[in-house]
């Protein structure tokens, strides 16, 4: 971590964090300097306009609302406008492909694709679209009936309580007991 300015002073101190493999024992003040450069405006793109900064958890891009997280093998002092741009476009992009399909009539219905694949996002719980539907061709009510399954398979199971469970591991040590007190007999 640098520091430009002291505690002491009416105007609060400026820090800048360290690159992977500076240490503050071998950095020069030109190096030092040249952290505090950041967050720099890059230009400006459709209007709006472009930055690179280093933030708590690495460098990024900023613009259009949306952050970035660069590359390790990217600098943020070397970074052009057309690559924050690419990198700006392909997580626009990423953000398309997983919205997949929204109902004007119920707003709080979306079919998204995730991580483990596409689901069913409704009302705040997420609801899996089994093997061999297409995602896109659901329907509203077809979409409303997986719900209504799935919701009703989760509450026939049985929950499982802390009794139950602690239960379950004591017998197993009760049998280990008995075992025990039959060896010491023979």
């Amino acid at each position: 971590m640098a520091q430009i300015g002291s505690a002491n002073e009416d105007e609060k101190p400026r820090f800048a964090q360290l690159k992977r493999g500076q240490s503050i024992e071998t950095i020069t003040l030109d190096e030092v300097l040249d952290l505090f450069k950041l967050p720099r405006e890059l230009g400006d793109w459709d209007g709006q306009p472009v930055s690179v900064g280093n933030g708590r958890f690495g460098a990024y891009v900023h613009g259009h609302g949306i952050y970035v997280t660069l590359p390790k093998d990217l600098d943020p002092l070397d970074i052009t406008l057309d690559e924050a741009v690419g990198l700006l476009k392909d997580k626009m992009e990423a953000e398309a492909k997983r919205h997949i399909k929204k109902f004007p009539e119920e707003p709080d219905l979306e079919i998204m694709n995730g991580r483990y694949g596409p689901y069913i996002a409704y009302q705040g719980n997420n609801y899996k679209i089994p093997a061999g539907i297409e995602p896109a061709d659901l329907s509203l009510a077809s979409c409303m009936d997986l719900i209504k399954l799935q919701a009703d398979k989760a509450s026939t199971r049985k929950k499982r309580t802390p009794k139950a469970a602690a239960a379950k591991e004591a017998k197993p040590a009760k049998e280990a007991k008995i075992t025990k007190a039959k060896a010491a007999k023979k």
